[in-house]
């Protein structure tokens, strides 16, 4: 069974940055496109970002593009998620797991969903 795990999260100033890493073990998700989502108190989950599986190509949530970047490393099982310029906007629970293909245009998968960790800023 695949886990997902991230790491990274925590409190920062305005302005600042921070990066989030997402390991998975127990099994690949290589054929897998990955998300990051987050969920603020009281409002809808929502997928910052997503990597493809196979060309790497990239989607980010209009509220973070240009200021938030997405990573994966097949060989390591690893995604991170750097986070720059962050504002109070960005306070949430964070959060990875795949998609249920290997595009981003699939919808996210019911398993693999790691904890999620906070990020307040």
């Amino acid at each position: 069974q695949v886990q997902l795990v991230e790491s990274g999260g925590g409190l920062v100033q305005p302005g600042g940055a921070l990066r989030l890493a997402c390991q998975a073990s127990g099994g690949s998700v290589d054929g897998y496109a990955m998300g990051w989502f987050r969920q603020a108190p009281g409002k809808e989950r929502e997928r910052v970002s997503c990597i493809s599986a196979t060309d790497g190509s990239i989607k980010y949530a209009a509220s973070v593009k240009g200021r938030f970047a997405v990573s994966r490393d097949k060989a390591q099982n690893t995604m991170a998620l750097q986070m720059n310029s962050l504002t109070p906007a960005a306070t949430a629970l964070y959060s990875c797991a795949p998609h249920s293909r290997s595009s981003c245009d699939g919808e996210p998968a019911s398993w693999g969903q790691g904890p999620p960790v906070p990020v307040s800023s």
